[in-house]
Order: structure tokens, then C-alpha cells, then sequence
């Protein structure tokens, strides 16, 4: 007999709860964002990021991404004893909706990466493009 997904019990029924609870914190939108922006990741490569993630904090948020299908995991080619986390096509869907908080947030305070945001800001449709081709290419390479 299959076994059955376990469904998260959540607090309420309303859907931005629902990926409230899934996302976790800035923690998992920081993960994703890495993802997003430099595609297939490694636990180290997340521990450089310069936000400064403590080892517990990243294996709990990547534990629960997983578990929400955001992410997903597989063994690196070149080294078996390490683990390759990649978006899901649930977690690439989030590329337009994290382009429109970082779009929101430099709109309103003062913020870094301006490159970035101009880039977003010239051709939104462009770059996201950009984001899920280099997204697919990834999957590809995988096949």
C-alpha cells in the first residue's frame, strides 16, 4: 500500500497563512533568493552567504523547504557524501513573487544591490525569463 504525504496542519484555512507557514521566515526567503539567483546549492554555499545563517537555523529551514516541496535534494556527482539542493517547479514559481518584494522594499528603503534592481526594473518579464531559463538548463544538465 502507498504511503500517504503527510498534510501540515495549519493555523487557518487563508491562503497567505498557508505560505506563511510553508516559507517559514527570512531565513527560507533568503534560501530561495540564493537559489533563484545562483541555481543549484550546496550546504556551504548557503553558510557563505553574508547574511550570516547559523548551522541550525539552515538545516532546519532546508529540512522544512524540502518537506513543502520547494526545494529538493540529490547527491553531488563528484562527491557522493554531498547533498545538492535545487528549487522545485513549486519553488521556481517564486521568482516573481520575491522580484516583487525586492522591487517593493528598494521602492521604499534604502537598499543595496542596485545592479539588481535595475535590472528588475528595465524588464521584469526579461529577467524572470532569464531566472527560469537558467532554471531549466539546470534541470536539463541533471538529465
Amino acid at each position: 500500500m502507498g504511503r500517504k504525504k503527510a498534510v501540515a496542519k495549519r493555523r487557518s484555512e487563508c491562503p497567505l497563512n498557508a505560505s506563511v507557514e510553508m516559507l517559514g521566515d527570512r531565513w527560507s526567503l533568503l534560501i530561495i533568493r540564493d537559489m533563484i539567483l545562483g541555481a543549484a546549492r550546496t550546504y556551504k554555499t548557503f553558510m557563505e552567504c553574508y547574511e550570516g545563517i547559523a548551522t541550525n537555523i539552515l538545516a532546519d529551514r532546508l529540512r522544512k523547504l524540502t518537506a513543502n516541496g520547494i526545494i529538493t535534494t540529490e547527491p553531488d556527482p563528484s562527491d557522493g557524501r554531498k547533498v545538492i539542493y535545487r528549487l522545485t517547479p513549486k519553488g521556481i514559481d517564486l521568482a516573481p513573487v520575491l522580484t516583487e518584494m525586492v522591487l517593493w522594499a528598494a521602492a521604499h528603503e534604502h537598499t543595496g544591490n542596485q545592479a539588481l534592481i535595475r535590472l528588475m526594473r528595465e524588464d521584469k518579464k526579461k529577467f524572470l525569463a532569464g531566472v527560469r531559463q537558467r532554471w531549466i538548463q539546470g534541470k536539463m544538465q541533471r538529465s
